[in-house]
Parts: C-alpha cells; sequence; structure tokens
C-alpha cells in the first residue's frame, strides 16, 4: 500500500535528523537481503550505535538535499539503504565490511564521511584499519619493549652472577 504525504513528510524529517546526528553514513544496495540477515545486520549495527534505515530513493534524495549533501541518489543502482554511525566514525564501517564477507546480498555503494561523498573503496579503506583498541595496545606494546628488555638483561646479568658465585662457593 503506497504511503501517504502525511508518511512521506514523517519519513523525510526523521532521515533529516539521522543526517544531521550521524558521524558517519554509508550508502549500500540491499537487494536480494533476506529478513533473517537484515535483522541480524540491524542487532549488529546496535552493538556499535548505528542503524540501518531503508526509504524511496526520491525520499532520501529530498533529506540530502535539505541537509546540503551533495551527491544524486537516483543514480545508484539496486535498493537503497543507509546505514547511519553516531558515534564512532569507523566502527559501522567496519561492521557492514565484515558482514558483506558473509553476505553475497549488501553491496557497500558509498557514503558520506565528514559530511563530504566518498565512494566504496575509501569505506572499505577505512573499514580494514585496525580498531583505536588495537592501535592502543600496539602503542603500548611498543612503548613497553625497551622496558622490558631493559629488565631481562638485567635479570640475566644477576643471574649471571649469582651462577658464578655458586661456582666459586662450590670450589671451595
Amino acid at each position: 500500500m503506497p504511503k501517504t504525504r502525511k508518511q512521506k513528510e514523517k519519513t523525510v524529517k526523521e532521515l533529516k535528523k539521522k543526517m544531521k546526528d550521524q558521524t558517519t553514513m554509508l550508502i549500500v544496495d540491499f537487494s536480494g537481503l533476506k529478513v533473517d540477515e537484515s535483522l541480524q545486520l540491524r542487532r549488529k549495527l546496535r552493538e556499535v550505535d548505528g542503524e540501518f534505515k531503508v526509504a524511496k530513493k526520491t525520499l532520501i534524495q529530498i533529506a540530502l538535499d535539505e541537509n546540503d549533501l551533495d551527491k544524486n541518489i537516483k543514480e545508484l543502482e539496486g535498493e537503497i539503504g543507509l546505514i547511519f554511525g553516531f558515534k564512532d566514525k569507523i566502527l559501522p564501517a567496519k561492521t557492514i565490511y565484515n558482514f558483506t564477507k558473509e553476505s553475497d546480498h549488501l553491496k557497500i555503494l558509498g557514503g558520506f564521511f565528514d559530511n563530504q561523498f566518498e565512494n566504496k573503496e575509501k569505506f572499505i579503506e577505512l573499514a580494514q584499519l585496525p580498531s583505536k583498541e588495537e592501535l592502543l595496545g600496539r602503542l603500548v606494546g611498543s612503548v613497553s619493549s625497551p622496558l622490558t628488555g631493559l629488565v631481562r638483561s638485567l635479570e640475566y646479568n644477576i643471574k649471571g652472577l649469582v651462577f658464578a658465585l655458586n661456582a666459586i662457593k662450590e670450589n671451595k
């Protein structure tokens, strides 16, 4: 059943608000996505403060135009859905990228990062970057590595001294 004008206006208003609040927004083609896959995707996105929203291309285009986001949605092929990320800029892209490996029915078409349109290659590149926690772990490891090496070398010197003193003690 077709939506009424009031329902369409409500959808555009909701999309506009989400576009204002987002930190990152991906445009995906979800043609052939099954209901259980869609539910699984929505669940994974909720875990990273993201959201999957589906609307007609014309309604999405109106919301984009009213938010001064420059992209012609109508030129994109397939059924269009929007993935919004509200806190982390990269986790939604990482989640979608990992999901596309599991499902052939979801394709990244591009999106907006810092209110600039980026192609799908940019989002795939961002999704393949290590997470913030992983980078912090690497930093801590590289900072602590020289200290650990120093402690070990001092420990070996002390052990060598103890062995030498033990050998002298046993010889006397």
